[in-house]
């Protein structure tokens, strides 16, 4: 990335990170003096001249990327992806946030059961179809559930992106959401989109077949079991 190109796109986010802490409106004390440092310093930098305002542009853009990097750790009401919260908790919760990966990895399953007895290699089938079918569905619970916050957070993932192709995993969560939301909300989705919609019919039903299959073995065990 051209560096003239990813300084002004700190600086972006720099002034984003201003407008957000309030430099006037706010009641957080220190968040205030965080917005009018920043400010002051891009101000500065933007009216040096020559090799100082290189220097001083440097220095503006170490402030606002080490201020990015603890945006975690702001006030209420400032932290960028503060809506978005309760769904991290929530992937913490369910240990998905390091395994993303797996929402869309099958292949490789037919070879690593060919040697296995069938019955066995039904269950094992039967258990990674439940499971990959959770998956997708989790997914689509938490779109909904952020279907009213992603748009407050599209700035910012635009504003990292134009940063970096590194991403945390705060703002990978954040993308791989919206654009499921996106996909929920499209009134005319395109071809790419009823496909997506279509599979997840398509997993519903299966894991509701599966269901339906493990209820009836769990019931014939009672029944053996039963006096």
């Amino acid at each position: 990335m051209d560096e003239r190109i990813r300084s002004d796109s700190i600086l972006a986010l720099g002034q984003k990170i201003v407008d957000e802490l309030g430099i006037d409106q706010s009641t957080d004390t220190l968040g205030r003096w965080m917005a009018h440092y920043i400010a002051e310093k891009m101000e500065d930098a933007e009216a040096a001249t020559g090799e100082a305002r290189d220097k001083k542009m440097s220095e503006c853009n170490d402030l606002i990327l080490k201020l990015w990097a603890h945006r975690s750790d702001l006030s209420n009401g400032q932290r960028p992806f503060e809506d978005f919260e309760p769904i991290f908790r929530v992937l913490k919760s369910l240990d998905l946030d390091d395994t993303m990966s797996r929402f869309f990895v099958k292949q490789g399953l037919e070879a690593d059961l060919k040697d296995e007895d069938e019955l066995v290699a039904q269950w094992l089938k039967m258990a990674f179809e439940l499971d990959y079918t959770a998956r997708m569905l989790i997914r689509y619970c938490l779109a909904i559930a952020a279907q009213d916050t992603v748009d407050k957070s599209r700035d910012w993932v635009a504003l990292a992106e134009a940063i970096t192709k590194e991403d945390d995993i705060d703002i990978r969560v954040v993308r791989f959401i919206t654009n499921d939301v996106d996909d929920l909300n499209t009134e005319k989705p395109d071809d790419s989109k009823k496909r997506k919609i279509e599979d997840l019919l398509k997993r519903l039903e299966v894991f509701t077949d599966l269901s339906n299959m493990l209820s009836s073995h769990f019931r014939q065990q009672l029944e053996q079991t039963t006096p």
